[in-house]
């Protein structure tokens, strides 16, 4: 009797488990198609000859695209352009978003609000933020630079020296608060039992910041460079709001060349071989940055 009623409470306690499997089978059905069916298509269009206004000449080439890409000019430098813009819009980022992690540390009770005033730009959608810096910085109307002609600086902002640099500049000012954030959890995460240490034994604050906050901290620091290097690769959004790769070809990154080939030049198989080059360096990237992780988790 007490076996019989063990297998009821069995099947009764399973059934839901079944029913909640059941029901979340269609979503990752759907999920997998919208993710898988992309990357494999994407994957046989890269070694084909795959142009969008001549689909009944479409024919395997190989690993062509993929040789070409080696001596392209263009790519090889929306690719200098993107690691220009990496690190010095993530360098910045960190190097802000750790100082006013410091700062707002030491708040008291106005620490929320600083907070929460701080974390404001990082809502605001990067098209958006593209378009309004476009006309704050503009040469002939926009507001900035007239206020800096009457302190005797002329500025281009967006001219060929300066232009990658105003892009950078404007992703930090958006995304320095996501960095300040992971920054200030992790401050807040810290031990506290090395910090009494070194106050009882006299260490000043440059000292323990140098050899206490950042060896502890130093998880947490590649951990956002980590999510902040994979979100700065994307970068398109300001490209496409103010420059248009331009002038020239100054500001021409990875991703906003991906798009101009495959959708404005119709070449969508090359620019699919430079989605998964893309790919590549990126997943390569990301081993790198996991194993500095691990490996000071460890230290």
């Amino acid at each position: 009797m007490k076996a019989g009623e063990q297998g009821l409470k069995q099947t009764v306690t399973g059934a839901p488990e079944r029913l909640g499997r059941l029901l979340v089978m269609p979503l990752l059905a759907i999920l997998g198609a919208v993710l898988i069916y992309p990357v494999l298509f994407t994957a046989r269009v890269s070694v084909q000859d795959y142009r969008l206004n001549a689909l009944d000449q479409v024919e395997f080439i190989g690993t062509e695209h993929y040789a070409s890409l080696i001596t392209n000019a263009t790519f090889i430098n929306a690719l200098r352009n993107t690691a220009v813009f990496v690190v010095t819009a993530v360098t910045l980022e960190l190097i802000l978003g750790l100082a006013l992690a410091l700062a707002v540390q030491r708040l008291g009770p106005t620490r929320d609000g600083v907070r929460s005033i701080l974390l404001m730009p990082m809502f605001v959608t990067p098209i958006a933020v593209g378009l309004i810096f476009r006309f704050l910085l503009n040469q002939q109307l926009g507001l900035i630079p007239p206020l800096l002609d009457l302190f005797g600086f002329r500025i281009d902002f967006f001219g060929p020296d300066l232009a990658l640099l105003s892009l950078a500049l404007i992703d930090v000012w958006q995304w320095t608060p996501l960095m300040f954030l992971m920054m200030l959890a992790g401050l807040e995460s810290l031990p506290k039992a090395p910090f009494e240490a070194a106050r009882v034994d006299g260490a000043s604050t440059w000292f323990t910041f140098r050899r206490v906050t950042l060896p502890l901290l130093r998880p947490a620091i590649i951990i956002a460079v980590v999510i902040r290097m994979l979100d700065a690769l994307r970068v398109f959004e300001y490209v496409f709001a103010i420059t248009r790769g331009g002038p020239g070809q100054t500001t021409d990154t990875i991703q906003y060349l991906i798009y101009r080939v495959g959708f404005q030049f119709f070449r969508l198989g090359e620019a699919s071989a430079m989605a998964y080059v893309l790919v590549a360096f990126v997943l390569v990237l990301v081993a790198v940055l996991i194993w500095l992780t691990r490996k000071g988790e460890s230290a």
